[in-house]
C-alpha cells in the first residue's frame, strides 16, 4: 500500500485531525529511528547515524505508509565522550526516555513500535530493551529492525569499495551521507586522522572490555572515509529501506506478536496449590 497523497510521514508535520488518520492507516504502526551526537572523523556531522538512520526509516515509510517518529538521539555513546560535540546521557535517562516514548506512542493510539537503529553503540542497549518488555503486560509491542545482507547488494558493494576495513564514518557511512546530505560531507578532511585499528588489548586473550573500542578507535574513526562515492551509498539505503518496507507491510496484518506475547503473559500468572 502506497502513501495516502495528503498524510504526511513525519510524525511532527502531521496536524492533530491527520494524527487520528495515520494511525488508522499505518496500521498502529510507528517507527523511531534512533541516532546519536558524536564525532565521525573529522569530515562528517556529528549527527551522521540519525540523519541516515531516518533516512532509511523516511524511504521506507513512502513505500509502506507508517509515522517516523521525530529525531532522536537519546541513546548510548560513553565510548565517545573523550570527543568534542558528544551527548552522552545517563543510562537511567537513556532507558526511562525510550520507555515513556514508546508509552506515550501507545497511549496515542500506536500498537506497533518499530526501533531503527543507525548507532552502533546503541545494538545491545536496544536488544536488551526489547527483551525487557517482556518484564510486565503491555498493550503494545515493540521491535527491533534488524537487517539481513543481501548477497547481489554485497557483491555490487565489493565492486565498488576501495576500503575492505572500517566501521565508523568509513567508506560506506561516508558514502550513504553523500547519497542524500552531500553538502554536509567533507571528504577533503577524511585524511586528517587515522582511522587505523590500533589494536592495543589484543595481547589479552578471551575478555570483552568497556574500554575496547577507544583501545582501537582513539580518534574515534575505523576506517577511510575518503573513497566515499554517492552509488555505494545509494546501495546500502536502498537495500534497508527496501527490507525496513517489506518489514513494515507484515507488521501491518499480524496479530501473531501480540498473541504471543499476551499468551507469554498468561502463563507468568502462576497460581498457588
Amino acid at each position: 500500500m502506497g502513501l495516502p497523497a495528503r498524510l504526511p510521514v513525519q510524525y511532527e508535520e502531521l496536524t492533530a485531525p491527520q494524527f487520528v488518520e495515520a494511525v488508522a492507516t499505518s496500521g498502529g504502526v510507528c517507527m523511531i529511528p534512533l541516532g546519536i551526537l558524536e564525532k565521525h572523523g573529522a569530515h562528517l556531522p556529528l549527527g551522521t547515524d540519525l540523519i541516515n538512520g531516518r533516512e532509511v526509516a523516511l524511504r521506507a515509510a513512502r513505500s509502506e505508509y507508517s509515522v517516523v517518529f521525530p529525531e532522536y538521539f537519546v541513546g548510548q555513546i560513553f565510548e565517545a565522550r573523550h570527543q568534542p560535540g558528544t551527548i552522552a546521557y545517563s543510562n537511567d535517562l537513556i532507558w526511562m526516555m525510550l520507555q515513556e516514548t514508546c508509552d506515550e506512542l501507545a497511549r496515542n493510539g500506536f500498537t506497533k513500535i518499530v526501533l531503527v537503529n543507525g548507532h552502533g553503540g546503541n545494538t545491545s542497549f536496544l536488544q536488551y530493551f526489547c527483551q525487557s518488555q517482556l518484564s510486565t503486560r503491555r498493550d503494545y509491542v515493540v521491535g527491533l529492525f534488524t537487517p539481513e545482507d543481501d548477497p547481489a547488494v554485497e557483491k555490487r558493494a565489493r565492486e565498488l569499495r576501495k576500503t575492505a576495513t572500517g566501521g565508523h564514518a568509513d567508506e560506506v557511512e561516508t558514502s550513504m551521507l553523500l547519497a542524500h546530505r552531500p553538502e554536509l560531507v567533507h571528504l577533503a578532511d577524511a585524511g586528517k586522522e587515522s582511522g587505523e585499528d590500533l589494536k592495543r588489548l589484543d595481547g589479552i586473550p578471551y575478555l570483552y572490555a568497556g574500554i575496547w573500542w577507544y583501545a582501537r578507535y582513539p580518534n574515534h574513526y575505523a576506517g577511510d572515509g575518503s573513497n566515499g562515492n554517492r552509488e555505494l551509498g545509494e546501495l546500502y539505503l536502498a537495500s534497508e529501506s527496501g527490507q525496513l518496507a517489506t518489514l513494515l507491510k507484515v507488521l501491518k496484518s499480524d496479530r501473531s506478536i501480540k498473541e504471543l506475547q499476551d499468551r507469554f503473559h498468561d502463563g507468568t500468572q502462576h497460581k498457588r496449590q
